[in-house]
């Protein structure tokens, strides 16, 4: 039997690098994949792949980051209807700014970076989490950041922030939710790069060293799985310089 058989997988932001090659991992661990995005997503061409290779899947225009929307009610409710339950969800929205030092950064994108990165994703659990009440329990994971523990790129303050907002919001729920079978973790990647693309030339990324989102996916894979049942509240985070200090 395969590792999801019988599983259903949420993952917001699945239209390009970790959400589709996360969409593809599930898909073929046996998932049937929904996939949520806006519109400058191509969550069309994601759900193809998973098509082309035998899986199963369709998508909805969602698109988290915008918090006045309903979109994370909305893409509960269509994975639901469309196939019955949410077993899974990859919280992976993300949104940034240009590279501006704290003092400068504009009051609008500050804003605009918090509700994308930590209000869109609270959103998104607030409706995951009381289907997963209702069915049963569940698994979360959502995408935070290594900045968030090693700050190491300046001029990206709001959006470290955000994320390590996120972080901490992860860990509250996990221990609020751990009781009632919902299990909730995050992951803090580095920069991911296309297999036979160069790393970014930066001090905390040591050239070739920064994990392809292939291999950020098979850690979502994993922490979905029950082989990491055992982990609860974690912010794991992919970033091998990090780990060596």
């Amino acid at each position: 039997m395969s590792l999801f058989s019988r599983k259903v997988a949420l993952i917001a932001g699945a239209g390009d690098g970790l959400g589709r090659a996360a969409a593809l991992a599930f898909s073929r661990n046996g998932a049937t994949v929904v996939l949520a995005g806006p519109p400058s997503e191509d969550l069309e061409g994601t759900v193809k792949l998973l098509h082309d290779e035998g899986g199963e899947g369709c998508y909805v225009l969602a698109d988290i980051t915008d918090p006045d929307s309903d979109a994370a009610a909305r893409m509960v409710d269509a994975a639901v209807r469309r196939y019955g339950t949410i077993d899974i969800a990859f919280n992976n929205a993300t949104v940034t700014f240009p590279p501006t030092s704290v003092a400068d950064i504009c009051e609008t994108d500050w804003t605009r970076t918090l509700a994308a990165n930590l209000t869109g994703v609270w959103m998104a659990m607030k409706h995951e989490i009381a289907h997963m009440e209702r069915h049963g329990g569940g698994v979360i994971v959502n995408t935070a950041c290594n900045l968030a523990s090693n700050g190491l790129l300046p001029g990206l303050g709001a959006y470290a922030a955000s994320k390590a907002a996120l972080a901490t919001l992860t860990r509250t729920a996990a221990g609020e939710y751990a009781a009632r079978g919902i299990r909730i973790n995050a992951i803090s990647p580095g920069p991911g790069h296309e297999p036979g693309e160069a790393a970014p030339e930066h001090p905390s990324f040591p050239q070739g060293k920064s994990a392809t989102p292939e291999e950020v996916a098979e850690t979502v894979v994993w922490l979905c799985s029950d082989d990491s049942g055992f982990l609860i509240g974690h912010d794991l985070v992919l970033d091998r310089k990090a780990a060596t200090l």
